[in-house]
């Protein structure tokens, strides 16, 4: 048995996930090299086994931040390879109620934190400073999720209730983390952010402003409105979007890729959809596939990590052919055919992404079949 929490860095190269061991070995650091001809795995364990909420983060050198949580703080190192041990190198602790790492930095050398209080929540630079964790920003109200918008890291999205509602907001730390808006597709309705694609702008939302929760997207500096398709609204399933890519040299969001997590009362399927091509694509995963866990290659390779007990280590790989179609070898997919909301210039190329983020409004919401 292991646990399913499998984070990537941004260029692919490596990840890192908590495995249980056999017996009572317990918890334990595991790192993946990624960008081998075949995957492997090293071990990474302390003294004593860690304990189950404990996060990992990836780094693009090999290292593996730790975040555990001991007494009233929370304590943070860097693990690595050394001999046939763990080397461990302690980074600061920082004293407070509740703190989650971000996701992987753009830079692939940086790590960022969350600290939750009850009126606001503040932004630690946890590696890659001067010295120690440092304060960067403090944002009034909670905040969750967290997505980079630029391959620069200077732009982190997060999700932000406020005075009872949950908006996506953007914090420059380029400007000393001053806070702006991202989503306010109605006044009154919850807009998060669940996944961006900095290089063509493509953004993955969640919203209630149709009447009902759904998935749509939009695109970072744009003028156009959120849509929301219908193939992203399947009667039987519930979506999760995990990974995102821009295939080729062409900045066009209706050209990027994304890959669902697609589950269902029988079990979780991989969903594959482009946005200009109105069409949610799905097949079974790899046995022992680690649900919702995966990376895109820039050729456009969806590679998938997996666990039985004759492979320990290993990626599935699916390519999509010219048309669009994912190809695993001795797999069937099944297409969903999707309608977008009314959108007239759906062929239209996208404008290409102003550098600074703009709130996303007047959403079609109108449902279509």
């Amino acid at each position: 048995m292991r646990r399913t929490a499998f984070t990537v860095t941004v260029d692919g190269s490596y990840a890192a996930w908590l495995a249980l061991g056999h017996g009572t070995d317990g918890w334990f650091p595991e790192r993946w090299t990624l960008d081998g001809p075949e995957p492997y795995a090293v071990s990474l364990p302390g003294g004593q086994p860690e304990e189950p909420d404990s996060e990992v983060l990836p780094l693009s050198d090999g290292r593996v931040l730790i975040r555990r949580r001991v007494a009233e703080r929370y304590a943070l190192s860097l693990l690595y390879p050394a001999g046939p041990g763990t080397g461990e190198l302690p980074l600061g602790a920082i004293e407070c109620p509740y703190l989650s790492l971000l996701p992987p930095a753009p830079d692939g050398t940086s790590a960022y934190a969350l600290v939750h209080g009850e009126e606001q929540t503040t932004l630690w630079r946890v590696h890659g400073g001067v010295s120690g964790p440092e304060l960067l920003a403090t944002v009034p109200g909670h905040c969750e999720g967290g997505a980079w918008l630029d391959r620069s890291g200077r732009l982190l999205a997060l999700d932000r209730e406020l005075e009872g509602l949950t908006k996506a907001v953007v914090v420059d730390l380029g400007r000393g983390g001053e806070t702006s808006p991202l989503l306010q597709i109605t006044e009154k309705s919850n807009d998060r952010l669940l996944l961006a694609e900095p290089d063509s702008g493509l953004l993955v939302v969640r919203s209630d402003a149709p009447g009902v929760d759904r998935l749509g997207w939009g695109v970072l500096g744009s003028a156009r409105p959120v849509r929301f398709p219908e193939c992203l609204l399947p009667p039987d399933a519930s979506l999760t979007p995990f990974a995102a890519a821009q295939p080729g040299q062409g900045l066009s969001p209706e050209g990027c890729s994304v890959a669902f997590r697609v589950d269902r009362a029988a079990g979780s399927w991989v969903g594959v959809w482009r946005p200009g091509r109105k069409r949610l694509q799905q097949f079974p995963g790899p046995a022992g596939w680690l649900a919702g866990a995966g990376l895109w290659t820039a050729d456009g390779e969806l590679r998938l990590p997996f666990v039985t007990p004759g492979v320990p280590c290993g990626l599935a790989r699916l390519r999509l052919s010219e048309d669009g179609t994912p190809v695993m070898p001795g797999e069937a997919g099944e297409d969903a055919a999707c309608e977008d909301a009314a959108d007239p210039e759906e062929g239209e190329p996208a404008a290409v992404p102003a550098p600074r983020p703009v709130p996303l409004q007047q959403a079609p919401c109108a449902r279509t079949s």
